[in-house]
């Protein structure tokens, strides 16, 4: 199992992180076509706000931008990396050996907004 990440909302000003996420996602239902018939499944992650992560987490965050996150996500929470990596070890185990060519959100519902 391969599984590649990427999360876009499309905002004003994320044109090239936009693009290169839906890169990403082309990149997977290609790869499905390559590598399916040797049996190998290519999955997508796609994280959404992630605490404690580079990008989001720690004293150095200004509290209006959490906020404006928080207002964005059903679950009203953030992410946490272990999250994140309960999906890729689905997503690589046996369990899993049926799905293929998919875009796992792991983002507390942020795609559909609240």
């Amino acid at each position: 199992t391969a599984a590649l990440g990427g999360s876009s909302s499309g905002g004003v000003g994320g044109q090239a992180y936009s693009a290169a996420n839906s890169g990403v996602h082309g990149f997977t239902r290609t790869l499905v076509h390559m590598f399916s018939p040797e049996g190998i499944t290519v999955n997508c992650l796609a994280p959404g706000v992630i605490d404690n992560t580079e990008f989001f987490g720690g004293d150095g965050v200004p509290e209006d931008r959490k906020e404006n996150y928080l207002a964005k996500i059903p679950v009203d929470r953030l992410g946490s990396p272990e999250e994140i990596a309960a999906g890729a070890y689905y997503l690589a185990s046996e369990e899993a050996g049926f799905i293929t060519g998919e875009i796992l959100n792991i983002n507390g519902g942020m795609q559909f907004g609240r």
